[in-house]
Order: structure tokens, then sequence, then C-alpha cells
């Protein structure tokens, strides 16, 4: 199984990157993330809804491929760490790739997150979307090492 956050926006800070390329590495073999930068809309006199639905376009076309899409979404499921761990647990035995959509500065599409197959939210706080990536790398990290009962993941 394969896992990717196909991501709107631009390419993020060099620290940004460092950490989700750090997290990448330490993924084992037979789980690789990977980060798919798919480009936002331009502004220019576009309303929201026309900008949602250009991106919209592109990131289908980035889901080609993946048999799950999980959305990150403010009104997502809040999941502690270990329901995370939990759900990806259940997503390997299912089998499919899997995909993690950030959406843009205006969000995601309503019409692409009525398609998901699951939608959870990295935390009650607004967070800047290059932040979502890095914090979205180490948790998909952290759940794959309490799914290997790895000691990285600490209860206490």
């Amino acid at each position: 199984m394969k896992l990717a956050i196909l991501a709107v926006g631009h390419k993020p800070p060099a620290w940004v990157a460092q950490g989700c390329a750090e997290y990448q590495k330490r993924m084992p073999r037979e789980l690789p993330l990977s980060i798919v930068e798919v480009k936002p809309e331009s502004r220019g006199s576009k309303n929201r809804e026309q900008l949602l639905a250009a991106e919209k376009v592109r990131l289908v076309a980035a889901l080609q491929g993946y048999a799950r899409m999980v959305v990150l979404d403010e009104r997502g499921a809040d999941l502690p760490t270990l329901k995370l761990a939990e759900r990806l647990a259940a997503w390997m035995r299912a089998g499919g790739d899997t995909a993690f959509v950030i959406g843009g500065a205006d969000g995601i599409d309503a019409a692409l997150k009525l398609q998901a197959d699951d939608a959870i939210r990295l935390s009650s706080l607004t967070l800047p979307h290059a932040l979502a990536r890095l914090i979205l790398c180490e948790q998909l990290y952290r759940a794959i090492s309490i799914v290997r009962q790895h000691p990285y993941h600490r209860e206490g």
C-alpha cells in the first residue's frame, strides 16, 4: 500500500520540505509516503467557487489510481493518534493506495469532499497549509510506528 499527500499550494518553505523528507525516509518500504503538489488556481477576478472548481479538476486528475481519499477538513473527525493508527491499520488490511488531500487557501470543493472516503482534522486550531503538511507526515509516521509497536510513540 502507498500513501500520498496531495497538497494544493506552492512549494513550501525549506524547513517544511526537510521535515517532510525526514518522515518520508522513516516510513517502512511497504508503506511509502509521497507528496504531490497540486497547483493552486490563480485568483484574478474569480470567485471562491470558480477557484475551488478549477482546483477540483487538478485534484481529481492527481487522485487517479488511489483507492481511498481522505480529506483534511476543519469539520472532519477529530482523531487522537491511537485512533488514526487504528484507521491506518484497517486501511492496510483492506488494501489499496490512500491519498490525503490538503486543500488550498479556500479549502476543498464541497462535491469532492462528499466523494471522500473519510474526513479528518489535525487540530481545532487553524494551521498554515505548509505546517499541516508537516504535521500530517509526522502523524502518519507515528501511526505506523504504533501499528508496528515501534517505541517512537509513548503513551503516558
